[in-house]
């Protein structure tokens, strides 16, 4: 075995012309597969089928293997069969139906409600600070993308400013409500922006030039609040995002509704959002679970 793996990594050296980085990686991988196959008693190549495949993905991943590592195990284990196959000393490749397992999507970050109260509750008064908390209670309120706060028009309100439409992912459409919060801040907003914009700018939110705002320019603006505030300086929309859709959730547990809310196609995209409901989780099994209240004397 260690022969065939030694002609394969000086093929990929020499005639494929990889990368150091590259060969170092597949001898790193080959050569853990060759540790394992001997451990298995497994002596050739051409005796190693699915199964050996599946079993040495899985001990390597209770050797705490990462998916990421794992899947590029496989790729390397793929790539050396290609060439064995090609070479007459294999006659299939038992890897190419073997997957690593899939990789944990990365948790939202949010704001705690404290946090979300300290960014907002600023007294500053000059236009573009009325206007930026309009920005920011209005994507904590409702919960937008950042395309869709830019892309937002005067006419796109109703019911006097606390319904919003607007056009999201796949040109969807959806009608959300404006809180209380968010419809005073726009308001005090739209009081001033006539101040700025022309009068057929049809934008609501715009720059001191009168123009649209640009996403840049909002992402810009939400890192200079979170410095004045002390808070993260990474701070970006759709941390707002995910703090309304996590806060909402957490006190509703109305999953479908968030995800109406969000625009989010498929509901299990809105359920990356339940690792931070596990608290409301456990008070409704305490609540409603037939075996899970405790004894008065514990």
């Amino acid at each position: 075995m260690h022969a065939q793996l030694t002609r394969f990594i000086e093929y990929m050296r020499y005639e494929r012309r990889a990368s150091p980085h590259t060969i170092s990686n597949y001898q790193r991988d080959l050569n853990a597969v060759v540790a394992w196959c001997e451990l298995q008693q497994l002596q050739a190549w051409e005796t190693i089928d699915g199964q050996h495949v599946r079993a040495l993905i899985a001990a390597r991943h209770r050797q705490g293997a990462s998916p990421a590592s794992l899947a590029r195990l496989l790729s390397s284990l793929r790539s050396f069969y290609t060439w064995l196959i090609r070479e007459g000393q294999a006659g299939s490749n038992p890897a190419v139906d073997v997957r690593a397992p899939k990789r944990k999507r990365p948790l939202p970050k949010t704001l705690d409600a404290d946090q979300v109260g300290l960014l907002l509750e600023g007294k500053e008064d000059t236009p573009l600070a009325v206007r930026d908390r309009a920005i920011m209670e209005l994507f904590y309120s409702s919960g937008l993308r950042l395309a869709e706060l830019v892309g937002l028009n005067k006419n796109d309100f109703s019911q006097g400013g606390r319904e919003v439409d607007v056009t999201g992912k796949g040109n969807k459409q959806r009608r959300l409500p404006v809180g209380a919060k968010a419809h005073e801040a726009l308001q005090a907003w739209l009081s001033l922006r006539s101040d700025w914009a022309n009068a057929d700018e049809q934008a609501v939110f715009v720059t001191q030039r009168g123009k649209r705002i640009s996403r840049s320019a909002v992402a810009q603006r939400l890192k200079h609040w979170a410095l004045r505030r002390g808070l993260d300086a990474n701070l970006h929309p759709h941390k707002l995002r995910h703090s309304f859709a996590s806060h909402l959730l957490e006190s509703s547990g109305d999953l479908r509704a968030v995800q109406e809310l969000l625009g989010h196609a498929n509901i299990s995209t809105t359920q990356i959002y339940t690792h931070l409901d596990f608290q409301h989780l456990a008070q409704v099994y305490d609540r409603s679970h037939p075996r899970a209240g405790r004894r008065e004397d514990d």
